[in-house]
């Protein structure tokens, strides 16, 4: 299992994640930055420090999260 970026992020795009990922795996995708489940290390290291606390890891998305989930990993498919 990955981290996730959920809507919220369509609305800051502050980036932070991408500053702090040591695997590379977050990308710009239309509305909002999506993570590359095939290179996740699961390391955390982009939930915390996301202001708008738009990722999760797959495993805790709410049910109401987890359309905006599938849309964005189908970036990398």
């Amino acid at each position: 299992m990955a981290f996730v970026i959920i809507d919220a992020c369509s609305q800051e795009k502050a980036a932070k994640c991408l500053d702090v990922c040591p695997a590379d795996c977050i990308k710009l995708a239309d509305t909002q930055y999506v993570i590359n489940p095939n290179l996740c290390i699961d390391c955390g290291a982009c939930e915390v420090v996301c202001p708008v606390e738009a990722i999760y890891h797959e495993d805790e998305l709410l049910a109401e999260d987890k359309h905006s989930h599938l849309l964005a990993i189908n970036h990398f498919r």
